[in-house]
Parts: C-alpha cells; structure tokens; sequence
C-alpha cells in the first residue's frame, strides 16, 4: 500500500468512527481556548479542564486574567505540571493582548508565536478550532501515529506536519487532527499498540511483524 493510499483509508476509517469530533479542552470563546491549549503542555487535557473553570471564572477576559496577577493565577493552576512557568505566561500574555491587541486574540500565526509561552502548535489549535482557519497542529499523539501509520518518516514535528499537509485535503485538516488524537487515546496508545496491535495499524500494516520505534518528537 503507497503512502497516499495509506492516507485515504485513515481518512475513512476516521470518518466513520469520530464524524464530528469535540475540541478535548473546554472553553467559551477564542481567549479561554488560547488559555487552555497553554495549560496543556505536558499536561493531559482532563487535568486542564479540571483547573480551568475555577481559573475562567475569576479571569474571563484578557482584562479581568491580567488584574488577577501571577500569583492569583497560579493558585488557580499549581497542580499542573510547570505551573509557576505557566502562571508567569497567562498574566504577561493577558497583559500583551491589551497592550497590544484591544483585548482581543490575534487572528494570524505570526501574531499569535509572539506571545508568552504560545508556539506553533498553541497557535495552530487556536486558529483551526477558533477562527476555523486550516492547520495541521501536530501534538505528541499525531507525531506518533503518523510514524506508525507510514505516513510520515517522523524526522521531527516540522516534517510531520508537512507530510501531513501533503497527503490529506486542506478541508480535512482541522477535523482530521482531533480525529487522530481521539484515536490514538483510544486505540493507539504509546503503551497499548507499539504498531502491531490497534485495527488501524494492521490494516495498514497486515505483514508488519516488528514494533515500529518512533522517533520522539
């Protein structure tokens, strides 16, 4: 099975198993998603939607998270993992968007990877799933199964996201990044499949007889 083959049976398979999929972080408009998706690093999703209601309560705007300052903020996220560095990120970004943006989120990339702890991913999620531009975020989980799936030769998150880019159409892009990462929590774990064991990969793969070692992001 050819590479561009590969990707039309996952685009399928994906279809018929998350049609609408959800955005994993809870939020209410375009600032508590940019907010959420800098909480998740090296975080799981559920422990962010754990701290985050608390957090959005006292600091729904950019205006109200800047006047709760660094430490009130992290009173909101110490159970997160690098949550002082976090902390210190929220208030400067909150502070910057009204400094430099009327209160609002950026609606471009280049705007948005200036901002304190927001790099391509963060930026990616925020304009696929908040203004409905098309990106490819590539997280753990899609750099993985991308390798597993023959998609992409995992050489780094770059080239993966290229590859990805490449192989499937632009209007698949947002829907299909959440459809991957929901599989691989699901079915293609980095514990529960090493690329032999998951139904995707052994349709893909139905001689495959050696783990597939994927490279770390």
């Amino acid at each position: 099975m050819r590479r561009k083959e590969r990707a039309e049976l996952v685009l399928e398979r994906l279809a018929e198993l998350y049609p609408e999929p959800p955005v994993p972080l809870d939020h209410s408009d375009p600032f508590t998603l940019l907010i959420a998706v800098l909480l998740s690093a090296q975080c799981t999703d559920r422990k962010v939607n754990e701290v985050t209601p608390a957090l959005f309560a006292a600091g729904p705007t950019p205006a109200a998270m800047a006047e709760l300052g660094e430490e009130a903020i992290l009173g909101h996220i110490r159970q997160l993992g690098l949550a002082r560095t976090k902390a210190r990120n929220v208030a400067k970004l909150a502070a910057l968007l009204l400094e430099r943006h009327d209160g609002q989120v950026p609606r471009s990339f280049e705007a948005l990877e200036a901002l304190p702890g927001v790099g391509h991913k963060t930026a990616s999620v925020v304009m696929a799933q908040a203004f409905g531009v098309p990106a490819f975020p590539v997280d753990t989980h899609i750099h993985r199964l991308a390798q597993r799936w023959g998609l992409s030769s995992g050489e780094s998150v770059s080239r993966t996201e290229a590859d990805l880019k490449a192989l499937f159409p632009r209007e698949a892009w947002n829907r299909l990044h959440l459809q991957i990462i929901f599989y691989g929590r699901e079915h293609c774990t980095a514990r529960g499949c090493n690329g032999l064991i998951c139904p995707m990969c052994r349709e893909l793969y139905p001689r495959r007889r050696r783990p597939v070692l994927c490279r770390k992001p």
